[in-house]
């Protein structure tokens, strides 16, 4: 049996050239959904997975367009649309709170919260048809939170509040809608973070300690998460934020 075989559509990715976005590209098309997701400014790198996943085809888009968000849903939905992952957002510095300017949390609030909800509000006429599924990317921070993490930590706290809010308001119709998220991760964006020296070997170190595992996780980890909850397996699951972090938030 597989994930998806009972959900025609297609499902539409968003931040699909990302660590996670790939990932969870690949496994959705390994399961035989057609998938179309959307990129930012990566147009070879997401030119390379349209090629090497052939169920996939990406779409340009720009999440802080509302109108752009909307014709790409539209575009996305018009064969049927049974899964929205959000799994797009920036690549965000590692700084205390007492450092950041209303300028950089106004930006970061912009990219996180605003992008999805342009997004998710878009899709729901389109998940209400058959009962469709979201599945935002968070963050673990947002229950156990790391020392420098808040401008993504806040941001993400916000959206999985909308995640909350869709399920229970979108649930009369049979939408679906659950967060995941990911820990430390040896690749992804945490592996441009410590190549850019934001981790030194102490705090490394430290993190690896705060895990209960004892290990990083991976981007994949963090895709097979996203697939089960998105698919036929999860069907009375909603509402919930799934953490994919080893342990750390225990």
């Amino acid at each position: 049996m597989q994930l998806f075989e009972s959900q025609p559509g297609h499902a539409l990715v968003i931040g699909g050239t990302g660590g996670v976005g790939q990932a969870t590209v690949r496994q959705l098309c390994a399961e035989g959904v057609s998938v179309i997701f959307t990129y930012r400014s990566s147009g070879d790198a997401a030119q390379e997975l349209a090629n090497e996943c052939e169920s996939s085809s990406p779409v340009q888009l720009d999440t802080s367009d509302p109108k752009a968000c909307v014709a790409v849903v539209e575009s996305a939905g018009a064969d049927g649309l049974h899964t929205l992952v959000y799994a797009a957002g920036p690549q965000v510095p590692q700084i205390h709170l007492s450092r950041v300017s209303a300028a950089e949390f106004g930006a970061a609030v912009d990219a996180e919260v605003k992008g999805f909800f342009h997004v998710a509000h878009a899709a729901l006429p389109h998940l209400r048809e058959g009962g469709g599924s979201i599945v935002a990317v968070t963050s673990a921070a947002t229950d156990r939170y790391a020392v420098r993490d808040g401008l993504s930590a806040g941001p993400k706290s916000a959206v999985e509040a909308l995640v909350r809010g869709i399920a229970a308001e979108e649930g009369r119709f049979g939408v679906r809608a659950n967060s995941v998220g990911p820990g430390m991760l040896s690749d992804g964006m945490a592996a441009t973070l410590m190549a850019e020296g934001h981790y030194d070997e102490h705090a490394l170190e430290v993190a690896t300690n705060n895990i209960a595992l004892r290990r990083f996780g991976t981007c994949d980890d963090v895709a097979s998460a996203i697939c089960f909850l998105a698919s036929d397996r999860a069907n009375y699951i909603s509402g919930q934020s799934l953490n994919v972090d080893g342990g750390y938030a225990i």
